[in-house]
Formats: structure tokens, sequence, C-alpha cells
């Protein structure tokens, strides 16, 4: 008994050593499991303040040479979703994006990176703005670990061809999901 309670105890403690690596984590300080106000859109009818969330991610793979962020809601009613958020050539040694950083005339964006244009038809954050009335929208921002160093693209990039530079050169990636709806008044 006491032998096959020792197997036992070796193979947690191995598969723990295994298992329990550290992953690579995406987690935001003002952002909860619903948007607010500050994260909202302003135009479209809604009246938020568009204000980028605080991202931070860490135990990014040691291949890593630069990273990118997008925020996408698969709720919109276009057929295809919405881009909402689109930037990339964030330098290695960045570990966080703070809150407001994908504002237009931001200066707390890292140097070297480009914020292309979302379906808003600009560059930078445009926050959620659902349809009123067609409930809970979810908004699922990634960050992804990059195998290269720049993507070779600029701000007029549309969101696909973003994407499509994303998928080719993903080492790894972590997203964190929130929601926001718009109730009839």
């Amino acid at each position: 008994m006491k032998q096959r309670n020792f197997i036992i105890a070796i193979a947690i403690a191995f598969t723990s050593s295994i298992f329990g690596q550290n992953t690579f984590t995406l987690t935001s300080n003002n952002l909860g499991g619903e948007a607010t106000i500050n994260e909202e859109f302003n135009g479209f009818g809604c009246t938020g303040k568009n204000q980028s969330p605080q991202l931070s991610w860490k135990n990014a793979p040691k291949e890593t040479k630069s990273f990118a962020i997008t925020m996408y809601d698969p709720d919109a009613p276009t057929g295809s979703g919405w881009w909402h958020w689109v930037v990339f050539d964030i330098p290695k040694n960045s570990t966080e994006l703070p809150s407001g950083a994908g504002n237009k005339g931001s200066s707390t964006i890292p140097q070297g990176a480009i914020q292309s244009i979302t379906d808003y038809g600009v560059p930078g954050y445009g926050g959620p703005c659902p349809p009123e009335g067609h409930g809970l929208h979810q908004y699922i921002i990634t960050v992804y670990a990059l195998k290269t160093d720049k993507l070779g693209l600029n701000a007029d990039t549309n969101p696909a061809v973003v994407g499509y530079y994303l998928w080719n050169n993903t080492i790894a990636k972590a997203s964190i999901v929130t929601y926001y709806q718009r109730k009839k008044v």
C-alpha cells in the first residue's frame, strides 16, 4: 500500500512539473467580465470614453521577437464580425500597454508599434458599440507572440491582411474575453 501511494505521489509530482509550466497569459487591471462606459466607443450612437483597456502579459516564449494585439467582436451583425483594435510590431521587451495606449495621439504606445485601421475605418482603438437591443456581444482581446520583429505592414493595412500575417508568424497567443450590450431605451 505504501509503495502504491509513493508511486502515485511521484506521478503527481512529475505531472505537475511537466504540465504546470508557466503559460503565456494576458490580463487587464481595469477590464472585468463586462466592458464599461470607459471602453465604449464614442460614435455610431454610443457615448463612451473610447479608452483602450490596460493590458499586461507574461511568460511569452523565449523565441518571441515581437507582439501584436487584436480586439474582435464575433457577434457583430456583419457576417464577418468586427475588428475593434489591431496593433502590431510591439517590441519584444514590452509586457504591458497602459490604459489609453490605443487612443489616437497616445504617447504610451511602445515606440515602433503600429496601430492599423479597424472596421471603424481609422487606426487605433475603437471600443464596443453593439446595436441597441442586440444582446451581449463578446469582445476577444488577444496578444500574439510572434517569430518576427516586424510584420512589414503599415497603419493603412486592413485587419484581414494583418490577421493573415499574424497567422503565419504566431508562436503563441493568449486571450481574455469581455462582454458588452446596449439595451433599448
